[in-house]
Order: structure tokens, then sequence, then C-alpha cells
């Protein structure tokens, strides 16, 4: 398994009986500017949080060369909340690329707390797009290969 960097490892996980692609993991300790009134971590934070695991899985995965001409975009989040995330937890974030359909790739992003509880299940639909023209691109099969671990 490649290196990825202090913090970040990837693994190749089965869930419930089936195979998994490969998937990417960083740990996440949430800080003072990341709780809300409520006492435990905001929603939009869980949204920061899943751009920035999908930027670090990306650049662990694409070329330099890719990452200068290829850009992902949003189009859709779905985001259970299992439990709360509160300060200074040393979280686990796991994701993993799945169901590509042309420019499309949806990406799962889970994070567990300390005792190895779902805290977070997300899908979210990333569309890769040009980054000079700024327009869709169907996933390349060999970019398609990598984030599947068949390449």
């Amino acid at each position: 398994m490649p290196a990825a960097g202090p913090g970040v490892a990837f693994s190749c996980l089965a869930r419930q009986g089936r195979a998994m692609p490969p998937t990417f993991a960083t740990e996440i300790t949430p800080g003072p500017d990341d709780i809300d009134i409520l006492g435990h971590v905001s929603n939009i934070v869980y949204v920061r949080w899943l751009q920035e695991i999908a930027t670090a899985h990306w650049q662990a995965v694409a070329t330099l060369e890719e990452q200068a001409r290829l850009i992902w975009a949003v189009v859709r989040h779905e985001i259970d909340y299992r439990r709360a995330c509160h300060l200074g937890e040393r979280l686990v974030a796991e994701t993993w690329a799945e169901n590509p359909r042309g420019p499309r790739f949806d990406r799962r992003i889970r994070i567990f707390g300390p005792a190895g509880d779902t805290r977070m299940d997300s899908r979210t639909t990333w569309v890769l797009v040009d980054r000079q023209r700024l327009k869709p691109l169907r996933v390349p099969a060999d970019l398609i290969a990598r984030f599947l671990g068949q390449g």
C-alpha cells in the first residue's frame, strides 16, 4: 500500500461481507472553532471535512499533471449524522470512491469515534471538470481504475 503522508493511510476493507474499493483514511481532532452552540461539531464543519478529505484523497491518487488540469465539483451531499463528535476527540475519517458514470463519481465518507463507532456517514456526488474550460469531462478509465483499486 502506498504511503500518503503523516496521519494518512490506504487500506482495503471488506464491509458487510462484500469487497470494497481501497479506502483512504486520515485522523481528525475537532478544535474549539469546530464546536457549535450545542457543544458538538457543527454541521458546517462536517461539510468542510468532506471537502478536505476528498481533496486529500484526490491528491494522493492523481498525478500532478491531473491535479493541474482537472478539478472536482460537488453536485450532491447526503449526510447521516449518527452521533455527535466533541472537542478533542480523535476521530478517523475514511473515504472511497464508487459508482463511476460519465463525469460523475460517488464518494462515501464515514467518520468513526475513538471506540470505532460510526459518527457520520455520507454519500457525495462529484463531477470531474476541465479546470481551463470549466466543462464536465468523462472520468478516464485509468483514473477510475486507480480509485477503485484496479490499476
